[in-house]
């Protein structure tokens, strides 16, 4: 049976109001920790508060993930994880990138590289560094994952094969041949 076959087969074992309940739950178990700012700010008691707000981040979200693979069974499960990593395969991941999404993509790197290394050296400097650290280094943390995102996946192969004794990368333009 070939994947379109075992695609269509899944979606027809499974009805619509079904999957599309599943994936609500799915869903909401995603982003039910955004609700989190609304517990704290709210006029709840303060007892209330910490326990909700647990709650909603550590086991709201997998009680919803749980539910959605309940409502949807395993075929819709099947069906939904396939679906999401092709979409994701598809738009995060391209195998080769363009120049200048390259060139992106390593000054972004850099920029975190560096910005990492320097930064207790100039919060001497800079009261900004000090007051805000935390905000600074998630921000440094999720751009250095964007440049990885937009670097692609022939950047991923050369990563890994940092960690491969035995992998060479030929360099393209010494008019080398290996």
């Amino acid at each position: 049976m070939t994947v379109k076959e075992n695609e269509a087969d899944s979606r027809e074992n499974l009805s619509r109001l079904r999957f599309f309940i599943g994936l609500l739950l799915f869903v909401f178990g995603l982003v039910v920790p955004l609700f989190i700012p609304l517990i704290i700010t709210s006029d709840l008691p303060p007892v209330w508060k910490p326990f909700l707000s647990g709650f909603l981040g550590l086991g709201a979200p997998e009680f919803f993930m749980l539910l959605a693979a309940i409502v949807l069974g395993k075929e819709g499960f099947n069906y939904l994880k396939r679906r999401s990593f092709s979409l994701f395969k598809r738009y995060a991941l391209p195998r080769s990138v363009g120049r200048t999404r390259h060139h992106l993509g390593i000054g972004l790197f850099l920029l975190t590289i560096i910005s990492g290394w320097l930064s207790p050296y100039l919060a001497q400097f800079f009261p900004l560094f000090q007051r805000n650290q935390l905000l600074i280094v998630v921000a440094g943390d999720l751009i250095f994952l964007v440049s990885l995102f937009v670097l692609g996946g022939d950047f991923w192969d050369k990563l890994k094969a940092l960690f491969i004794f035995e992998s060479k990368a030929p360099i393209v333009g010494r008019g080398e041949t290996t």
